[in-house]
């Protein structure tokens, strides 16, 4: 495959338009769409979807994670040979906003010290970061998903604890003989694809449907949790001194939801995405075995 149309690609849908795309690789927009063009013809099929923001077909994000590949193989190349000094490189990454606010934090740290990367995070769920390795979107994932994506390892890294918690007030205004009155408490959720508080709440057979607000901020969900405005399935990485300090409590000392997280990453050799998965299993000791 011609590397040039190749890149094309990838400057067509990390810049959203032909014309963005044009000014990035110094050529004209007329040049970008021939590349497209011909990338299309040769394969047969269409690659992009032209519209505002354009975005890669399934054939195209196959064709958009080798073009990605072949540029970090190509920077890497370069340097070691000494024709190109070490410059920057994005490292595009998927992680869930859970780790992101808790155990990853280590990851960040260290690369402050890279001097040739710089760091594109992607917040998605785990059950839903896989996805974006798949489309060529990011070159690593935090996942809950142990499968690896076609050309891709994946490493388990550990569980993560959640644990139902609330504040003290909520507790008390909503108990009842046998404990909490879970039809109607009311119940927080992160986003649509947040199933911890309705697995939960399954699992205690309840008859009707809590009032139910979505807070999608890691920080603030804990925020909001700590004010009262309803309970939650919480990391225990995130909360362990306010359960000590009583500014929340356990709904129930028994429960708790364990969810595994694995680092999935391109099957490439190179020295950033070694580093990298080196940085993430460091600060992954934190997570439970």
């Amino acid at each position: 495959m011609n590397f040039e149309h190749l890149r094309a690609l990838a400057a067509v849908v990390d810049e959203g338009t032909f014309e963005a795309a044009a000014d990035r690789l110094h050529i004209s927009p007329s040049a970008v769409s021939q590349r497209i063009k011909a990338l299309e013809n040769a394969e047969g099929q269409i690659m992009i979807r032209r519209g505002v923001p354009c975005s890669p077909t399934e054939p195209g994000a196959v064709l958009l994670r080798m073009a990605r590949q072949m540029q970090l193989l190509e920077a890497e190349a370069r340097e070691a040979l000494g024709s190109q000094a070490p410059g920057l490189a994005a490292t595009r990454l998927a992680v869930n906003a859970d780790s992101l606010a808790t155990w990853f934090l280590p990851v960040l740290a260290e690369a402050a010290n890279w001097a040739d990367t710089t760091l594109d995070l992607h917040v998605e769920d785990q059950d839903y970061s896989s996805r974006l390795l798949r489309q060529g979107d990011v070159m690593g994932a935090v996942t809950s998903d142990r499968s690896p994506a076609n050309g891709c390892r994946a490493i388990r890294l550990g569980a993560m604890r959640y644990v139902p918690a609330a504040a003290p007030g909520l507790r008390d205004r909503f108990a009842g003989a046998g404990g909490p009155d879970w039809d109607a408490m009311p119940v927080l959720q992160f986003n649509a694809k947040d199933d911890l508080q309705r697995g939960f709440l399954a699992s205690r057979s309840t008859s009707g449907k809590p009032p139910m607000h979505t807070v999608p901020s890691s920080e603030a969900f804990v925020a909001a949790i700590r004010a009262g405005l309803g309970w939650g399935m919480v990391p225990e990485l995130q909360v362990d001194s306010d359960f000590d300090d009583g500014t929340l409590v356990l709904l129930d000392a028994r429960a708790h939801h364990d969810v595994v997280l694995y680092w999935q990453y391109w099957a490439l050799q190179s020295k950033r995405l070694d580093r990298l998965t080196a940085a993430v299993r460091r600060a992954a000791r934190q997570l439970r075995d």
